[in-house]
């Protein structure tokens, strides 16, 4: 009796069309940015990854010159 109600489970090949379709839905809602926005996006992250490497650098001048205080090499 059990098996009378449950639904029959679709196919493999039914299975892999629908989701190659639910992908294909996916891909035609994606919004891509224009030129001027990759070229905005790009600009702030090569300001930010400049601002984080002079930063780290100096970190690591600071902790260089009070380790040679501390060790005297």
């Amino acid at each position: 009796m059990a098996n009378e109600n449950t639904a029959k489970k679709p196919s493999f090949i039914a299975r892999l069309k629908r989701f190659f379709k639910d992908i294909y839905g996916e891909i035609k809602k994606i919004v891509w940015p224009n030129r001027r926005q990759v070229i905005n996006n790009t600009g702030v992250v090569v300001v930010a990854v400049v601002i984080s490497s002079v930063f780290i650098s100096l970190i690591d001048y600071f902790f260089g010159l009070v380790t040679k205080l501390f060790f005297g090499s």
